[in-house]
């Protein structure tokens, strides 16, 4: 018998600490209750790496979420919805951009405030965006420019360098 009850209590501990535990994911992945925030809006030309639940940073510390990300089948450009914390006032001349956490880390939406006198109001667009950059096309970039400069840029260092015999 006082197996049995040792058995249930440690039972229900169990589900009240797994409870706990999707509690705390639901609210720290942006998926809890929105109270405190308000809505800004952004187009992107690319959003790759970023989700629903993606943090929004200011200064390297969360601020907001993405809540939403659609197609806009006119611009063809990926329209993000972000929640701001409501002490987050934010100038209209601000931009917002897609950075990365590292080499192979995690992408998250950077806020770099302006300078202007005016604050953007809830529902308002950021207008100066910057997409994702993939570490794929930076590498294309770097090929594509090292090849363009007419030739093997060792062989033209060796032979400037020994060319007067001194």
């Amino acid at each position: 018998m006082a197996s049995e009850r040792s058995e249930i209590l440690a039972g229900i501990a169990v589900l009240a600490v797994a409870a706990g535990f999707l509690v705390y994911a639901g609210q720290s992945s942006g998926m809890g209750s929105t109270a405190g925030t308000y809505p800004l809006k952004a187009s992107f030309r690319a959003v790759d790496g970023i989700t629903v639940g993606s943090d929004v940073r200011l200064a390297g510390l969360k601020v907001g979420t993405i809540t939403d990300l659609t197609l806009n089948p006119q611009t063809f450009f990926a329209d993000a919805t972000i929640m701001l914390r409501n002490d987050i006032l934010l100038p209209d001349d601000s931009a917002i951009l897609i950075s990365s956490e590292g080499l192979l880390g995690g992408n998250f939406v950077e806020i770099q405030p302006g300078g202007s006198l005016e604050n953007l109001s809830p529902g308002d667009e950021i207008e100066d965006t910057q997409g994702s950059v993939g570490l794929v096309s930076l590498l294309m970039k770097f090929v594509g420019s090292q090849s363009g400069n007419g030739g093997d840029s060792a062989g033209t260092d060796s032979g400037t360098s020994t060319g007067t015999g001194e």
